[in-house]
C-alpha cells in the first residue's frame, strides 16, 4: 500500500496497517554507536538504498535481562545498536497532526520505546495525532561521563540520543503526516527526568513545543560525581585512565557486569544513581531546576505531575529500613543541611517513612519545585494521580500506575497490579487521554468534560485523577511548606 512506503531524508521505509494505525518499526535516527562511536555522541544515520522494512522493532539497549521479563511476554533482542524510532499515524489521511514523542523510563537503566505498555496506537486513533516512541542509551552506555578523562569523549549521552531523535522528527515527521512544529514531548520517570533536562539543554532547544513529565522532573548528578563514578567504573574493568581505546572492546556483558558490580559495590540507593545525567559544561550547563527559575523554557507549555503513593513499586514488606544515618544522609543529600534539618520529623525512622520520604523527596517535592519555576514563564498544569485497586498488595497509586490510562494500553494494568479493567477505569483513561491529547493540540489540557486551571504559586490548583476527578488547591499544603523554605532564606 503506498500510503505505508514513506520518504525520509534518509531513505524509503515501509511500515504495516493494524487496527487502523499505520505503523513503522525500528527507524534508525543515528549510525550505530558501535566500535569507535562507543561512548560518543550520536551522528546521523547513513543512507540506504532502495525500501528498508521496518515492520519490527529495533534491538533495545542492553540491560539486566530479568528485569526485562516483567514488560514483555518473550524477550526482546539486546544490542548497542540500538538508536530507532517507532511511528504511529492514524490509517486516514491527514497532514500536520500533532506529534507526540514519548521517552520511556526505567532508571536511566532500563526499558525501551518498543514496550508493549507504550504501543501508540490507541492514542494515535483517538487522538488523530502522530505518537513517536524512541530508544536511548541506558546505563553504562549512555551515563557514563568519560569527559574529564578525555575531552574526545562526551557526556549525558543518553540525552544527545533523546536530542537526536528529536532532530530525526523535525526534519523527517512531515513525511508521516504530523507537523513538526507541534511537537510535544511527553516521558515518566526517568524519562521525565530526561524532559527536565532537555528543557534546559542548549542542543534541545527549539525541537519541541510543549511538555508532559509524568514522575520525574529535576534530577542530575555533580561533575564531581560523574568524574569519581567515571574512575571507578574503570578501575572496576581494570582499565587505566590513559587507557580508554580499551573501552571500544570490551563486550556488552562485560560493560553491564562492571556497572552491576560497582552500584553494589559503591552501595548504589534509590536516593542517588550512579549513572544518570550530570552537570556538564558542553552539554547541560546548569542544574534544570535553576536553568527554568531563570527563564532556560520560556514559552514552553508545562503539564506535570506525579502518582499519590510513587514510592511504594519500589520496596515490600520485607525491605530493609535505612539506618537512622542513611536516612539523614540522604535527606541531607536532597534537601541541604538547614532544610533537611526542619522536615527531619516528617520522617521518623520506619519503613512507612521510607516510603513517603521517596515519594515527596524525589517525585513530589520536585515536580512542585518545576512547575513553580515554570510557571513564571509559560502556562502550567499540575495533576496528582490517585486512583489505585482495592485488593491488596496494590492498594496504592504506585510509581508507573498510569501509564495505561495514558496509552490506553489497559491490559497493561491488569498485568501490573491484577486489576480488573471496570468501566470506571475505561473512563478514566479516557478522561487521561483526552486531556494528554488536547494539550498536545492547543497547549491546553482542558477538556469539554474536564476544566483544568492553570497551575500558580499563590493557589496551587491541582488536578486530582481518580475515579472522580476533581479540583484541589495546594494539596498537602503544610508538609509544602515545611520542604520549600521561604523565599530569602
Amino acid at each position: 500500500m503506498s500510503e505505508l512506503m514513506v520518504k525520509t531524508q534518509y531513505g524509503t521505509v515501509k511500515g504495516i496497517s493494524k487496527n487502523g494505525v499505520h505503523i513503522w518499526k525500528g527507524i534508525p535516527y543515528a549510525k550505530p554507536p558501535v566500535g569507535q562511536l562507543r561512548f560518543k555522541a550520536p551522528e546521523p544515520p547513513a543512507a540506504w538504498e532502495g525500501v528498508l522494512d521496518v515492520t519490527a522493532y529495533g534491538p533495545v539497549c542492553p540491560q539486566p535481562p530479568d528485569l526485562l521479563s516483567y514488560s514483555y511476554p518473550e524477550l526482546p533482542r539486546q544490542s548497542e545498536d540500538c538508536l530507532y524510532v517507532n511511528v504511529f499515524a492514524p490509517d486516514t489521511p491527514g497532514k500536520n497532526r500533532p506529534v507526540m514523542v514519548w521517552i520511556h523510563g526505567g532508571a536511566f537503566y532500563l526499558g525501551a520505546g518498543s514496550e508493549p505498555l507504550y504501543d501508540g496506537s490507541n492514542l494515535a486513533a483517538l487522538g488523530d495525532v502522530i505518537v513517536v516512541t524512541l530508544n536511548y542509551r541506558l546505563g553504562p552506555f549512555g551515563f557514563l561521563h568519560l569527559s574529564s578523562i578525555d575531552e574526545a569523549y562526551s557526556d549525558n549521552l543518553g540525552l544527545l540520543d533523546q536530542t537526536a531523535a528529536l532532530k530525526w522528527v523535525r526534519d523527517n515527521i512531515s513525511a508521516f503526516g504530523g507537523d513538526p512544529g507541534n511537537v510535544t514531548v511527553f516521558g515518566e520517570s526517568a524519562g521525565g527526568m530526561s524532559i527536565a533536562a532537555l528543557l534546559a539543554m542548549p542542543a534541545a532547544k527549539g525541537l519541541f513545543q510543549k511538555a508532559i513529565l509524568e514522575s520525574g522532573s529535576s534530577r542530575t548528578m555533580t561533575e564531581e560525581k560523574a568524574a569519581s563514578t567515571a574512575d571507578a567504573f574503570l578501575r572496576v574493568l581494570g582499565i587505566e585512565r590513559h587507557q580508554l581505546d580499551r573501552l571500544h572492546t570490551v563486550s556488552e556483558e562485560d560493560l553491564l557486569k562492571a556497572a552491576d558490580q560497582l552500584r553494589k559495590t559503591e552501595n548504589e540507593n534509590i536516593f542517588q544513581l550512579f549513572f544518570q545525567p550530570a552537570l556538564d559544561p558542553k552539554t547541560l550547563p546548569e542544574e534544570p531546576e535553576k536553568a527554568i527559575a531563570e527563564g532556560a523554557a520560556s514559552g514552553i507549555p508545562l503539564l506535570i505531575g506525579t502518582t499519590r503513593d510513587e514510592g511504594y513499586l519500589f520496596f515490600t514488606p520485607d525491605s530493609d529500613v535505612h539506618s537512622q544515618e542513611t536516612l539523614d544522609a540522604a535527606l541531607e543529600y536532597l534537601l541541604g543541611k538547614p532544610l533537611a534539618e526542619k522536615a527531619a520529623d516528617l520522617y521518623p525512622r520506619s519503613l512507612e517513612s521510607q516510603i513517603h520520604m521517596m515519594t515527596d523527596l524525589l517525585f513530589w517535592r520536585p515536580a512542585v519545585a518545576y512547575a513553580s519555576a515554570q510557571s513564571h514563564y509559560a502556562p502550567v498544569w499540575m495533576y496528582r494521580f490517585d486512583w489505585h485497586p482495592e485488593k491488596p498488595p496494590y492498594n496504592k497509586a504506585f510509581h508507573a500506575l498510569e501509564l495505561p490510562f495514558v496509552f490506553g494500553n489497559l491490559d497493561g494494568l491488569e498485568r501490573m497490579a491484577n486489576a480488573e479493567v471496570t468501566d470506571e477505569v475505561k473512563q478514566l483513561s479516557h478522561s487521561i487521554q483526552s486531556a494528554w491529547i488536547t494539550f498536545a493540540k492547543t497547549g491546553n489540557p482542558s477538556t469539554e468534560a474536564v476544566n483544568w486551571p492553570a497551575y500558580q504559586e499563590e493557589t496551587r490548583e491541582t488536578l486530582i485523577l481518580d475515579s472522580e476527578i476533581t479540583i484541589e488547591k495546594d494539596p498537602e499544603s503544610e508538609k509544602r511548606q515545611k520542604l520549600f523554605p521561604p523565599k530569602g532564606e
